[in-house]
């Protein structure tokens, strides 16, 4: 049970320090472009809002998911998610929609 939760914390940081050079490197490039300069500690401050973003969006999916009576996150699921903010809705339906016709039109080939 020592070493499942040893294996959590690990991943936990492996994941945060994954979103930190991701957050850096996007950070740097923009900063390139417009010729400014950040700090370490606002890259660390925009990776802990990023992350705790992540997190709500990852609750709000398994509650959705939960509600529904199924264990598997779904399209559905994020669809609703993003009910509130139409473009990304809109956005997301298409790509949605786009994979569904693609899948079928592959099945109806075969």
């Amino acid at each position: 049970m020592a070493d499942e939760t040893d294996e959590d914390v690990r991943e936990y940081q492996r994941l945060k320090s994954a979103l930190w050079f991701a957050v850096g490197k996007m950070v740097d490039e923009e900063t390139l472009k417009r010729n400014r300069n950040v700090t370490p500690q606002f890259i660390g401050a925009l990776t802990e809002m990023v992350w705790a973003q992540i997190e709500n969006v990852a609750l709000d999916l398994e509650s959705f998911s939960r509600h529904a009576g199924r264990s598997t996150i779904t399209t559905d699921d994020v669809l609703l998610l993003a009910r509130r903010n139409q473009d990304l809705h809109t956005i997301i339906r298409d790509f949605v929609d786009k994979q569904k016709a693609a899948r079928a039109k592959s099945k109806s080939q075969r």
